[in-house]
């Protein structure tokens, strides 16, 4: 019994060295998260009156889940980006109207989840309100998801114009049933913007900017918020009328990916 007891308190006294060993090397320590260059900057530090939804963090989106990447419901843009959208949003206040951005600055992350999820053809739990019409199998092919984003570079936003006083967005609650999004605003889960004709992330042909079918005070309210943005350097994706990027971009050719989170640009 002795023998067997030094034995394993030999075995223990290894293995609690090997550990220390182990703890102690820089290759099993975690990486810490990378943090934002000096040019990014949180929305809110610069135009606190902007409203914010940010999607990505939530359910409610094509995915029908939070995405990868999304830490806290937060707008981060580059500074140009966001000095940008702090003079619109003063011209628009004067009008009775505010901004509210969907989404700002996207981690590569994120798009990389956004891919496994269009290649999972099996998963269209969001179908009925995002893609109703189009077949997920040419997500690719049509333009609607890629592999990089310009939300990675950091002026890219997308957003929509508010009535102001603005009402409270009920919250989204999974499984509830779906409303295609190119439905009747009235039918439509309910958003607080003005009626665009479609809502937001809508994977449809009704969403381009341009597209005829959409007149009135839909077609009113697009080209409110394409000339509002074009006036302080913005320029609008034709595909998409919530899309717009600054114009020039500090980091035209850089995809980051540091998670959307305050400490990625505390102190900026």
């Amino acid at each position: 019994m002795t023998r067997l007891a030094s034995a394993l308190r030999a075995l223990a006294t290894a293995a609690v060295a090997l550990l220390a060993v182990t703890a102690a090397s820089p290759t099993a320590q975690a990486k810490p998260e990378p943090k934002a260059p000096r040019k990014f900057v949180s929305l809110r530090s610069v135009d606190s009156t902007i409203i914010q939804e940010m999607r990505y963090t939530t359910a409610h989106n094509f995915v029908g889940a939070p995405v990868d990447g999304y830490r806290q419901p937060v707008c981060i843009l580059t500074r140009p980006a966001a000095n940008a959208l702090h003079k619109a949003q003063t011209k628009l206040l004067r009008r009775g109207y505010s901004l509210k951005v969907y989404d700002c600055y996207r981690p590569q992350r994120a798009v990389d989840h956004f891919v496994r999820w269009a290649k999972d053809l099996d998963d269209e739990a969001m179908k009925a309100e995002f893609y109703p019409r189009v077949d997920k199998a040419r997500l690719f092919a049509d333009g609607y998801i890629a592999e990089k984003s310009g939300h990675s570079r950091g002026s890219t936003v997308d957003l929509t114009i508010v009535k102001l006083p603005a009402k409270a967005t009920r919250p989204y609650v999974p499984g509830e049933q779906l409303v295609p999004c190119y439905a009747p605003k009235a039918e439509r889960f309910p958003d607080n913007s003005v009626d665009m004709g479609t809502g937001y992330d809508c994977f449809d042909t009704l969403s381009h900017t341009e597209d005829p079918r959409i007149q009135g005070t839909q077609r009113a309210n697009r080209q409110l918020l394409k000339g509002l943005l074009g006036e302080v350097g913005f320029v609008n994706l034709a595909e998409e009328w919530w899309h717009f990027t600054y114009k020039p971009e500090p980091f035209p050719d850089t995809y980051f990916d540091f998670p959307v989170a305050r400490r990625s640009v505390a102190g900026h």
